[in-house]
């Protein structure tokens, strides 16, 4: 399974569960170190520029996305 697949997966979990998921892998990366944590992020930050460049992604603006979780904590 590559990360696309397992993105997809994630994705079409109920929210509970994917915010269950996202705490336990934020958790995780406790075990890392802080220069480890920093290229990792310097990494993400060049795989989403990238993306975001070759026109891949589309972006919410802050009122959007207030709304979307507005919506769902109703």
């Amino acid at each position: 399974m590559n990360l696309a697949q397992l993105e997809t997966e994630i994705f079409a979990l109920p929210i509970q569960d994917r915010a269950t998921l996202a705490q336990r892998l934020l958790l995780s990366l406790e075990e890392i170190t802080e220069p480890e944590f920093d290229s990792l992020w310097g990494q993400e930050s060049v795989r989403r520029a990238a993306e975001f460049d070759a026109g891949g992604v589309h972006l919410n603006s802050g009122e959007e996305v207030a709304k979307k979780v507005r919506a769902l904590l109703r």
